[in-house]
C-alpha cells in the first residue's frame, strides 16, 4: 500500500494493515513510535499480538523532559503496551559530537541511507533495534514495526532486527504500506 501523503492522516490505516498483516503472518509483536499514545492506541488488540511503544528520548524537545506524559505512559502500560524510552539507535551519541566538532559519523550515514526510502523506513528500522537491545522482543524474530513522518503513522515494515552492535543484520523483510515519495 502506498499512501499519497505523509503523516498522521494514514495512521488508522496504518495500524490496521499492520495488525491484519500481523495476524495472517502469525507475528506475535508490534513496535510503534509514538511520543503522545495516540498510534499505540490504535494497535491496543485482544489477539495476543504484544506491543511495544518507542518514545523520543528524555531531552529530546527539551533537556531532562519527556514528551510522553506521565498519565498516557501509565494508562497504556495499564492496557499492555510496553513502553521504551532510551537512547535513539540511529543518532544518540553522534549528533552531539557532529554539533560540537562538525563533520558526520558512520551512523548518521545509516539513517540518512534509510530515509531515501522515507522518515517512517529510518525510525521503523531505529525503533526495532531499540525494542531488541532493550530485551522488549525476541531476537531472531521478524517484528511489525509502524513509524511515521512528521506526526502519526504512515510506515509499517516487517523487519527481522540486529542488535545495534550488528546494525547490518537487519533485515527489511516487506514494505506493509509507506507514503509514496513519487513527485507528480
Amino acid at each position: 500500500m502506498y499512501f499519497e501523503n505523509t503523516g498522521r492522516e494514514n495512521s488508522r490505516e496504518a495500524a490496521e494493515l499492520a495488525l491484519r498483516t500481523a495476524e495472517e503472518r502469525g507475528i506475535r509483536h508490534i513496535v510503534v513510535a509514538s511520543n503522545t499514545g495516540e498510534t499505540a492506541r490504535l494497535l491496543i488488540n485482544d489477539k495476543g499480538i504484544g506491543i511495544t511503544m518507542v518514545t523520543h528520548a528524555y531531552g529530546f524537545a527539551e533537556d531532562g523532559k519527556n514528551e510522553l506524559r506521565d498519565e498516557v505512559r501509565a494508562e497504556l502500560e495499564n492496557r499492555g503496551v510496553r513502553v521504551l524510552t532510551t537512547t535513539h539507535v540511529l543518532s544518540g551519541a553522534e549528533r552531539g559530537i557532529r554539533r560540537v566538532f562538525g563533520g558526520i559519523s558512520p551512523v548518521e550515514v545509516i539513517a540518512q541511507s534509510l530515509r531515501l526510502l522515507g522518515q517512517g523506513t529510518k525510525v521503523c528500522v531505529e525503533i526495532s533495534v531499540m525494542a531488541l537491545d532493550a530485551g522488549f522482543i525476541p531476537f531472531g524474530e521478524p517484528i511489525i514495526a509502524v513509524a511515521g513522518s512528521n506526526g502519526g503513522a504512515d510506515t509499517a515494515l516487517i523487519v527481522t532486527p540486529a542488535h545495534a552492535a550488528k546494525i547490518f543484520d537487519v533485515k527489511i523483510n516487506e514494505v506493509i504500506c509507506k507514503p509514496s515519495l513519487y513527485q507528480k
